[in-house]
């Protein structure tokens, strides 16, 4: 995404990567959003025109480095940043009201360790972050694209994966979750195979959830239905 208008329809669209695995769906800020995202977004957000940022210039000190991709409305990211200001995040996400909310959050908790990009993941790794930068990346709860002719639409691919390892130091973590339990079989298949990694847990095995990974009020919601929540916590091994 390029600019910041709104956009319309629901179809995945192509990038020179493939089909994305997201929609751009209708949607505008609030009130309340878009206010916070003019006051913010020159001090909080990047952009893929700044090219390779430094992480230490960025945030003015070398900390634990997080990535999230995919943060929704942004709660958990601002709860996450909040209860550990000693680490740094790094947000990324392409639905603007998510975008603005969490820059909302930002001044309301007056955050000082959050920074956000509003452009597609791909562009964020390949573009803007040097390799072996991030302590850890987090992914959670993507689109499972539930529908089998739709799998190949899913984020946790081996090739993105593999991106994914070299933007990480040896010894950081790649943090998934999914509500879907289809998706995280798949997502546990896609990791057993993945070079250059290791489970936290058991070969095979779903991780505990990390106290630090916030329960949203969708998985809530889920939980009360009866649904179940998969965690899995890999580190990157060489």
């Amino acid at each position: 995404m390029t600019d910041h208008n709104d956009v319309s329809g629901d179809s995945p669209v192509t990038t020179r990567r493939g089909v994305r695995s997201f929609v751009l769906r209708q949607g505008r800020m609030t009130e309340g959003q878009k206010k916070a995202y003019d006051r913010s977004w020159p001090k909080y957000g990047l952009t893929r025109e700044q090219g390779m940022i430094d992480p230490r210039q960025i945030f003015g000190r070398d900390n634990m480095l997080n990535l999230e991709i995919g943060f929704g409305m942004g709660k958990s990211l601002a709860d996450m940043a909040e209860a550990a200001p000693e680490q740094d995040f790094i947000g990324v996400e392409v639905h603007l009201p998510g975008v603005g909310a969490l820059l909302k959050e930002i001044e309301d908790r007056g955050l000082e360790n959050v920074r956000v990009y509003a452009i597609d993941a791909n562009d964020v790794i390949d573009r803007c972050l040097p390799d072996a930068a991030l302590d850890r990346v987090m992914v959670f709860f993507p689109d499972p694209w539930h529908k089998k002719r739709h799998h190949k639409r899913r984020l946790i691919q081996h090739e993105f994966v593999q991106r994914l390892r070299h933007k990480l130091r040896v010894g950081g973590i790649l943090h998934l979750a999914t509500d879907w339990e289809n998706y995280a079989e798949h997502m546990m298949e896609i990791m057993g195979e993945s070079e250059g990694f290791a489970n936290s847990q058991d070969i095979g095995e779903y991780s505990p959830r990390p106290e630090d990974r916030p329960i949203t009020k969708f998985e809530k919601r889920g939980e009360t239905l009866g649904h179940g929540v998969w965690d899995l916590v890999f580190y990157r091994t060489n």
